[in-house]
């Protein structure tokens, strides 16, 4: 099974944190728990880092007012290779609807970066938005919308 640290956090996400359980295991039963459902060592503790990334990076963006800012976002060339123009077309319209300010926005860009996969799909970049918004306070309308266009998606795929 070749899964790859986007999906240890999609099934994390999915299992754990967007039922707001009361009980959310520590790290090792964690680990334990994504061991027994089939994923890999590595790629466990690549999801554990890119978790703690956004942690991070939430801490040192709180100092930072970049929802205050009007600026154009120019996209490095290694994001142009990651993002294709539909994922950088999605992030302009869900900033310009103010489902994401500015700061959130960088951190999307920067989880998605933080990820191994050399190119990143529509639906990829929607649950890196959905993991990103559910990690910060006073969200919860955007985070329905988001969780109701990913699961518009799956349902899609499924027929």
């Amino acid at each position: 099974m070749k899964e790859t640290v986007l999906d240890v956090l999609m099934y994390i996400f999915d299992n754990y944190i967007e039922d707001d359980l009361e009980y959310m295991p520590d790290q090792e039963s964690l680990k334990y728990q994504l061991v027994e459902a089939g994923f890999r060592d590595q790629q466990i503790e690549k999801a554990f880092a890119w978790l703690e990334g956004l942690a991070t990076y939430k801490e040192h963006a709180d100092s930072i007012h970049l929802s205050e800012l009007r600026a154009l976002r120019l996209f490095s060339a290694q994001e142009l290779e990651r993002l294709d123009a539909d994922c950088r077309g999605f992030l302009l319209f869900l900033e310009q609807a103010k489902v994401l300010n500015a700061h959130e926005r960088e951190l999307v860009i920067d989880r998605i970066m933080a990820l191994e996969s050399d190119d990143i799909d529509l639906q990829q970049l929607k649950w890196v938005v959905l993991m990103v918004l559910f990690n910060q306070p006073d969200k919860e309308a955007a985070i329905t919308w988001m969780e109701d266009i990913v699961m518009e998606d799956i349902n899609a795929n499924l027929h």
